[in-house]
């Protein structure tokens, strides 16, 4: 039988994370970007008052000169020493634009420039700190220190507490209930249930017996473990985590932004061009005046601040509208480069599902005259001692039935075999499958079936005679079938799934929200090497994930995104962008809006060739009058500018959650 019962929500059961929205302006503040782009804007702004109001000249001189320094002293700075190592920085081209129109009397054009650029990095910046103040979920993967039992001649065994860096290969460790693992090993004696999450992604605890593998960083249950360390800390898999991360960092290729590169070769061209429109009239005899001021005209008219502009408000707006709507994308560059994802590659639990275990059936064993609502109350009233994620999925579904539940006597825990009280009198027994070997006949049929459809069995006893098996399952997120579909239509292509979990669990969700490629039974080095699969197919790859174990594949990926219930800090500061609503569905929502921003660059990019290609034409061939070019140039500029902030309208992000075959 199907139990109805409500469900868990997104974030039971898992570590909150929220979008921090107080105070936020002062954790900005301690940015010196946002700091000098304020006093910048407040000074253009009073030296445009002043010139306005008719002030003296001095004044409205002194105020834009004080927004000059304010505004263009950092990325002039940085440009500076990007020259040392032979790069032209746009932003010091800039800089040197905003000069020149001061030195030729267009004051307040150049302190517009400045504002723009500094504004516009400390947009990106804001956009980088909210994203890193935004998330919490702390989780120390390793223990500092271990119980190491060391062998004494004289006094027995004994145990102290060591360091873990100093474990060898060979020492014994004693782990006990609620502690974390400190490192990989093997069980040589005791029972548990751990719970290794964040290794594997397994939903629940797996039980631990004598001869079983464990891993550093993983936590431990109710049983206490005797281990023999198997690998030192430094070759730990917590270990190779890191390593995986740092080398897929390091492999992967800095990225600029498309147009960044090809400003590079304009900026020096143009700055070559300038030069030599001054000089060489002069060597030909033309008067200084005129010439310098050709010269600074088509400067200032061939500037690529238009061609900047058309490229981060468009970005910058998508970024920001992304936040508003449960999305933090770390970088320009990133909202870039999701619009290039031709696959997606999705992580199981806590991705695809909620992380969560429920009860999703009880099955009645032949010849059981007890009802489902009897059963279900005296499973739970047996449970409710017990601490195991098991136990909490079956008082759920009890309290959502509204059963009421009974005192319990006489309650044990067995660790790795499940638990035992006595419960109105009867004795009730609930555990795995295998510790009840007079159920392997009445149960096997349908603890199989289960175990096939990716539930955990559990089978459940009354007076020694087994009555019913119960399956337990993760749920699926209710908007993943949705969102996949989404995404394979954004990509053309079906999202890949690559997990930790065991393939028949695997399959079933796959199965469910439409995914036929799997990968399952990966550690982290095998979800990396799927990544690298795929790439080595010619696709840039999205991976969506939220645990420790993702984090490689993230780093490795085109762009990596974490969910909102990640509980890893190396997760979150790995991943390219977060989903802190914990929504699959903004997955596809932002890759639509990146490519519509893209689409928004690529217009204005036109427009601001057009009208750079007009002015220098006519200030090459023509005379063009220095007001003119200058307000044709800023025009240009207000226009790109404009445009792009169009993504920052709630009817952007709408648009783009309702998109389908949007390339």
């Amino acid at each position: 039988m199907t139990i109805d019962t409500k469900a868990p929500t997104a974030t039971e059961g898992r570590l909150p994370v929220r979008v921090a929205t107080g105070g936020w302006w002062r954790s900005a503040w301690t940015l010196p970007e946002v700091r000098w782009a304020t006093v910048a804007t407040v000074l253009f702004l009073a030296g445009l008052f002043a010139e306005l109001a008719g002030g003296p000249g001095w004044v409205t001189w002194s105020l834009f000169i004080a927004c000059y320094v304010a505004g263009g002293w950092e990325p002039g700075w940085a440009g500076l020493q990007e020259l040392r190592n032979r790069r032209l920085d746009v932003d010091l081209l800039m800089v040197v634009a905003a000069i020149g129109a001061a030195a030729i009397g267009q004051v307040l054009d150049g302190g517009l420039l400045i504002v723009i650029f500094a504004t516009s990095g400390a947009l990106e910046a804001v956009a980088t700190k909210r994203t890193e103040d935004s998330v919490r979920g702390l989780l120390d993967l390793a223990p500092d220190t271990a119980t190491r039992i060391r062998r004494a001649v004289e006094t027995g065994d004994g145990e102290e507490t060591v360091r873990v860096a100093d474990l060898v290969v060979g020492d014994e460790v004693l782990v006990r209930p609620g502690e974390r693992i400190g490192a990989d090993g093997t069980v040589i004696d005791g029972a548990s249930e751990v719970d290794q999450a964040t290794i594997t992604g397994e939903p629940l605890p797996v039980d631990k017996l004598t001869g079983d593998e464990v891993f550093a960083g993983t936590l431990n249950g109710t049983g206490a473990m005797r281990i023999r360390v198997d690998r030192p800390a430094t070759e730990s898999v917590v270990a190779r985590i890191a390593g995986l991360v740092e080398e897929a960092a390091r492999t992967k290729a800095k990225t600029q932004l498309f147009i960044e590169k090809i400003e590079q070769r304009y900026s020096v061209g143009m700055v070559a061009a300038t030069v030599a429109l001054f000089v060489i009239p002069l060597l030909l005899g033309q008067p200084l005046t005129p010439t310098l001021l050709r010269a600074m005209t088509f400067m200032i008219v061939a500037s690529p601040c238009a061609v900047v502009l058309a490229t981060m408000p468009p970005l910058l707006a998508a970024i920001a509208n992304a936040g508003r709507h449960g999305v933090l994308v770390k970088s320009a560059v990133v909202m870039e480069k999701l619009g290039g994802t031709t696959q997606v590659a999705l992580d199981k639990t806590g991705t695809l599902t909620r992380g969560t275990p429920y009860l999703a059936e009880v099955r009645l064993l032949p010849g059981v005259h007890l009802t489902e609502d009897e059963i279900l109350t005296l499973a739970a009233s047996a449970e409710h001692p017990s601490e195991h994620p098991l136990a909490a999925a079956i008082l759920r579904a009890a309290r959502a039935r509204g059963l009421a539940l009974q005192p319990v006597e006489e309650f044990t825990a067995a660790p790795g075999r499940g638990v035992s009280a006595v419960v109105g009198g009867r004795v009730v027994r609930i555990g795995a499958p295998a510790a009840f070997a007079d159920a392997e006949t009445q149960a096997r049929a349908d603890v199989d079936e289960l175990a096939e459809g990716g539930a955990t069995a559990v089978v459940m006893a009354v007076d020694g005679e087994p009555v019913a098996v119960l399956g337990i399952v993760d749920q699926i997120r209710p908007e993943a079938v949705d969102a996949v579909r989404r995404m394979a239509q954004l990509t053309s292509q079906r999202p890949v799934l690559i997990t930790g979990d065991n393939s028949a669990t695997a399959a079933q969700v796959a199965a469910t929200v439409g995914i036929t490629d799997v990968r399952a039974g990966l550690l982290p080095d095998g979800k990396v090497a799927a990544v690298r699969e795929l790439q080595a197919g010619g696709q840039r790859v999205t991976v969506v994930g939220d645990g420790i174990n993702d984090a490689p594949a993230l780093a490795a990926a085109h762009v990596g995104i974490a969910m909102g219930g990640a509980r890893s800090d190396l997760t979150l500061q790995t991943a390219d962008g977060i989903v802190v609503r914990d929504d699959l569905s903004a997955i596809p929502a932002v890759i639509a809006l990146s490519r519509r921003a893209r689409r928004v660059v690529t217009a204005n990019l036109i427009i601001a060739g057009t009208f750079i290609t007009g002015l220098v034409i006519w200030d090459l061939v023509g005379h063009l009058p220095l007001p003119l070019g200058v307000a044709g140039h800023e025009g240009s500029t207000v226009i790109v500018g404009l445009n792009g902030l169009r993504l920052l309208r709630n009817k952007a992000w709408n648009q783009a959650a309702s998109a389908h075959n949007s390339r």
